[in-house]
């Protein structure tokens, strides 16, 4: 892993190297703008207009949710009903200039509900982003992000048990380097996350969640090769170190080998398929004296984007990922998401959404699957480009199963919102 990390400093400084051996045309192979997706599609009419200062522009915006949620502890008899209020103001500062780029946001949501009010929370996010253009097709970009969030209580790692929520800070950092030479381009990616949870209560006292605080680093390098200016062939290789702060049983170090193709094609297909081979290997990790077997298994980051019409779009996305447990004799799951996602532009200012989606959590160690299937509809009206009116309708059920299962539950969602923003 020293080698791989190595590697990634390498690609990420060899963005900053003057350019002299291939000549680069204004037209770069990698390109993938062909198409516009109903989100991305500028409106003029409806965005904000900010406001100036100096050389940024600031652009606030407050948003106020009422939701309905039919079973707020996710559990799978004597569901719980309430009403929660949410208020969400942000403020997002972006530089106007014409070569590298700058930008900080701000954003909290402040959550209530009607009749527990055990379940109120607090959230918070800062973060700066920056774009450093060393000579064309080459750029340094980063990022740093804290944020103190609520644990859903949906979340398969939330403790049944606690009387509120679980918070946790996450501190995220990332640094990416990019060079193209003509068809061949090279990234090298480094990135750090740091959870740190808050212990909860239950019945019986404190419950402890130091367990739980780690650092996760990730470095990898990836070469893409355009065969035109259409598609380009890629081959990645990206290392996962996990640390624990009390836990090092759960220590584990792993690798993603993958390669993939990505594409924008004449007829209307743009994105990304991905096919790889994940492991992670946990040292100290010991069951009933027994040494656990290390996670392996086929990974993939897929997106598909297709446009029947120019006021459609169909959006395919799947990943299967090694993720972290929280259960005992576990050390890990393998997660695995896909969706189907269609929005569509009915008029200028009203969009609607619908997307449908599956997930499956497989558990290392023990006998447990959990199997969620899920659905989500939505209509955007943007009255003015101050204004905004929003309606989103939530269905998410779980089904656990095995000798160690979990719960199972079914949870509906339906929530109104109403955005101003300048």
């Amino acid at each position: 892993m020293k080698i791989l990390a190595s590697a990634a400093i390498a690609a990420v400084l060899v963005a900053a190297a003057p350019q002299i051996a291939f000549a680069q045309s204004d037209a770069s192979s990698f390109k993938r703008d062909k198409h516009t997706s109903v989100r991305q599609r500028p409106r003029p009419d409806y965005e904000a207009a900010g406001v100036r200062l100096g050389a940024f522009i600031a652009y606030p915006r407050l948003t106020v949710d009422l939701e309905h949620d039919d079973n707020i502890y996710a559990v799978a008899t004597d569901e719980t009903s309430d009403t929660i209020w949410r208020v969400k103001p942000e403020i997002a500062l972006r530089s106007d200039w014409s070569r590298h780029s700058l930008s900080a946001f701000a954003s909290s949501s402040i959550n209530r509900y009607s009749d527990k009010g055990t379940e109120d929370n607090e959230e918070y996010t800062l973060g700066l982003n920056g774009k450093l253009d060393v000579v064309r097709g080459s750029f340094i970009s980063g990022g740093l992000q804290y944020q103190k969030l609520t644990e859903p209580r949906s979340a398969p790692t939330s403790p049944v048990a606690a009387l509120a929520p679980i918070q946790y800070e996450l501190v995220t950092a990332a640094l990416t380097g990019v060079k193209e030479f003509n068809r061949l381009r090279l990234t090298g990616d480094l990135s750090s996350k740091s959870y740190d949870y808050e212990d909860g209560r239950n019945i019986a006292g404190e419950l402890d969640q130091d367990f739980r605080d780690r650092d996760q680093y990730r470095y990898g390098v990836k070469a893409d090769y355009a065969v035109s200016p259409d598609t380009a062939f890629y081959v990645s290789l990206t290392g996962d170190s996990r640390r624990y702060d009390t836990d090092s049983a759960r220590d584990s170090d792993g690798y993603i080998l993958s390669a993939g193709v990505d594409f924008e094609l004449a007829q209307a297909v743009r994105g990304q398929v991905d096919a790889g081979y994940m492991k992670q290997t946990y040292d100290n990790f010991v069951v009933n004296g027994r040494q656990v077997s290390d996670i392996t298994g086929f990974s993939t980051k897929t997106k598909v984007e297709w446009f029947p019409t120019e006021l459609t779009t169909v959006t395919f996305n799947a990943t299967r990922n090694i993720d972290e447990s929280v259960v005992a004799g576990s050390q890990g799951f393998v997660a695995t998401t896909g969706s189907v996602a269609v929005d569509h532009e009915l008029l200028r200012n009203v969009l609607l959404s619908g997307q449908a989606n599956f997930g499956n959590d497989d558990y290392e160690g023990i006998d447990r699957e959990d199997k969620r299937s899920g659905a989500k509809a939505s209509v955007s009206y943007l009255m003015n480009r101050r204004v905004g009116v929003f309606l989103t309708y939530t269905y998410l059920k779980q089904k656990s199963e095995g000798a160690n299962a979990a719960r199972s539950f079914t949870d509906n969602k339906l929530a109104a919102s109403l955005a101003l923003q300048f």
